[in-house]
């Protein structure tokens, strides 16, 4: 697979198979991942890798807690700003729109979405996760070296004939993940992934992008 089909059939998958994913292909791809380019080559991730027992305990404790309505735990970050001016609001608008219309599920079912974000926390039935941590005294330059960090990772998973989901859902959870983790004191939880083969028989909407001319900007000849 050539980078171009990497990056293109890269998308957030919602479905996979209860197929193993061997460490040693994990291993192939985070050693990759890990000549992410960084500032100063300070290389701010911190990855947590779950499979098997301790992913199945966490995937229940995480459920539980949402299933009977647990209060968030505080943020650590801002996920959104509470006003996403235009063109990002309505982007956002357009992909929750598109993500349930492809779940046949309407806006006003509230339970029927509900069930669906639930779903987040089960890692989509994937089994694999991976959970990613930063320093909380880094700055935002390290912020944007650990995106580009786990850019590598779905890149190098899709090589592999894998997908994923980037979920910073879980930073909503951090405590129970904690629990099962145990994170040194300092780190910050900024999202988790699911791993694993896609199961083609669940609905995978791929959401659209913006034109070229919307979002780059050519000075020059």
């Amino acid at each position: 697979m050539d980078v171009y089909e990497a990056v293109k059939s890269r998308r957030a998958v919602r479905g996979f198979k209860n197929e193993p994913v061997s460490r040693e292909v994990l291993e192939r791809v985070l050693s990759a991942a890990a000549w992410s380019p960084s500032g100063s080559n300070i290389q701010p991730w911190n990855t947590y890798v779950l499979t098997g027992a301790p992913l199945a305990e966490l995937k229940t404790c995480a459920v539980e807690r949402v299933a009977h309505g647990d209060a968030w735990d505080e943020r650590q970050y801002e996920m959104y700003p509470q006003v996403l001016k235009s063109p990002y609001g309505e982007r956002r608008s357009a992909f929750g729109k598109e993500r349930y219309s492809a779940l046949g599920i309407a806006r006003e079912d509230w339970e029927a979405r509900q069930r669906a974000a639930i779903a987040n926390w089960n890692c989509f039935g994937a089994p694999a996760a991976l959970f990613c941590y930063i320093d909380r005294d880094l700055g935002r330059p390290q912020w944007a070296d650990v995106g580009m960090y786990l850019q590598s990772v779905m890149l190098l998973l899709r090589a592999e004939g894998l997908h994923s989901c980037a979920q910073m859902a879980w930073s909503q959870v951090r405590e129970t993940v904690a629990e099962v983790l145990s994170p040194p004191d300092g780190l910050i939880l900024f999202c988790g992934m699911s791993i694993g083969y896609e199961d083609l028989s669940t609905s995978s909407a791929r959401t659209g992008r913006a034109p070229l001319h919307e979002t780059v900007t050519f000075v020059g000849g």
